[in-house]
């Protein structure tokens, strides 16, 4: 799939793809992209330090789930994989977004796209 362009930056994945955190234990489907960092500067110095990433690279807002729960979570592009596991998702929003293709992938609604 062809590289998204946002703002002039290059964004890896796109709205409905199926990604994974590279370090922690959990996927979702993307549903926004910010071409770099958009949120606080209290939610980003809570990252340790050590691990927290760049803030000039494209963020994703993801409708996220792990073995135990589901919610909404914001990552960076350098922490994102494919999901290649073809798992459907049980995140309940969704479907408030997306209709699943016959291939599997997540669509936006019609009437939900730009």
């Amino acid at each position: 799939m062809p590289d998204k362009i946002y703002e002039n930056r290059s964004a890896k994945f796109g709205i409905g793809e199926v990604v994974k955190h590279r370090i922690y234990p959990f996927r979702g489907v993307i549903f926004d992209v910010d071409p770099e960092f958009s949120n606080s500067d209290e939610w980003w110095e809570s990252i340790p330090a050590d691990v927290r990433p760049r803030k000039d690279q494209p963020f994703y807002h993801l409708f996220a789930e792990n073995d135990e729960t589901e919610y909404v979570a914001y990552v960076s592009e350098q922490n994102l994989l494919h999901d290649t596991s073809g798992e459907p998702m049980r995140h309940p929003q969704i479907a408030e977004i997306f209709e699943v293709a016959k291939d599997g992938r997540y669509q936006p609604y019609d009437n939900l796209k730009h």
